[in-house]
């Protein structure tokens, strides 16, 4: 684990695709998350803003997001094939690894495993001559699938090796009062089936209330380290690191007043945030694990 395995998520910063890629090279970060809009709504036009991502030197972490996907038919499943494809496209302009799918919310989506799971299979194979991968995270709001062991279970059912999950920090620690015992599935994941980890927290206790999640998901996230969830979230880092995961960790810190601030200021919050999961956090990992280790060889 060094800060190379860190990135930021470009909706993290305000200001232009050009000003928040520098930003993050001058913090000294190697990679970035982007977004489907950062390409598509550049002034000067897609194949800019392509040429200028490869340009920065940034490896590209993966691109956000299809949404409301799995478990839909008729119609609104083949419109959402349709902008899957589109969204798989950029992600081979932009030489993006993964496209993350958000658990979907929509009134009409069946709750049944066994078709998310074949959704999910499907589009992991359609994914596949592209070079992506397709990575699925539990939305803490989503409509049938809101908790990482339900994430989990869709995809181990769809058994695609292109199908992974991702660990949202936030939606995991948003549902913990409520499902005591649900990180256990880390126990038993392949940590090659963790495709992404992503990392925030907040500035208050998590609310009850669904709708109010989403307000503090879209708008009062802050970076790790500077939250009040600190233990929870350290808990989290070291299950996932006993697990073996050794993947990507992208900043997706969510916040109205980040965006008010200049980029150069936000990036170096998030490196000081990187450094305290890798000077602080994991460390102390590292060394349990050695003790284990020993201990273990000593038997």
């Amino acid at each position: 684990m060094n800060l190379s395995s860190f990135g930021m998520d470009s909706s993290t910063m305000s200001g232009t695709l050009e000003c928040r890629l520098h930003a993050a090279c001058d913090a000294g970060f190697t990679q970035m998350m982007l977004w489907a809009a950062d390409l598509g709504a550049h002034p000067g036009g897609m194949k800019e803003a392509v040429r200028m991502v490869r340009a920065s030197g940034l490896r590209v972490t993966g691109l956000q997001v299809l949404r409301d996907y799995e478990g839909r038919d008729g119609a609104a499943h083949a419109h959402k094939l349709y902008i899957a494809r589109q969204l798989l496209q950029l992600c081979q302009m932009v030489g993006a690894p993964l496209l993350l799918v958000c658990s979907s919310t929509s009134p009409d989506a069946t709750g049944d495993t066994s078709a998310l799971a074949g959704d999910m299979a499907r589009l992991a194979e359609l994914a596949a001559p592209f070079g992506v991968k397709i990575g699925y995270e539990a939305l803490s709001w989503g409509r049938h699938v809101n908790v990482l062991e339900q994430a989990w279970e869709v995809v181990d059912l769809a058994e695609h090796p292109n199908l992974g999950v991702v660990v949202d920090a936030f939606h995991v620690l948003a549902r913990s009062d409520q499902h005591a015992g649900h990180l256990d599935c880390l126990d038993d994941m392949p940590s090659h089936k963790i495709f992404l980890v992503q990392l925030s927290d907040a500035l208050a206790p998590m609310p009850v209330i669904d709708g109010e999640w989403r307000e503090m998901a879209r708008h009062e996230r802050v970076f790790p380290g500077q939250g009040v969830h600190a233990d929870a979230l350290t808990d989290l880092l070291r299950r996932l690191d006993r697990a073996g995961y050794r993947g990507d960790y992208s900043l997706e810190v969510a916040n109205d007043d980040y965006l008010q601030l200049p980029p150069a200021a936000v990036a170096h919050d998030a490196r000081a945030s990187a450094r305290w999961v890798t000077e602080q956090v994991l460390p102390r990992s590292l060394a349990m694990r050695r003790r284990t280790a020993t201990a273990q060889a000593m038997l």
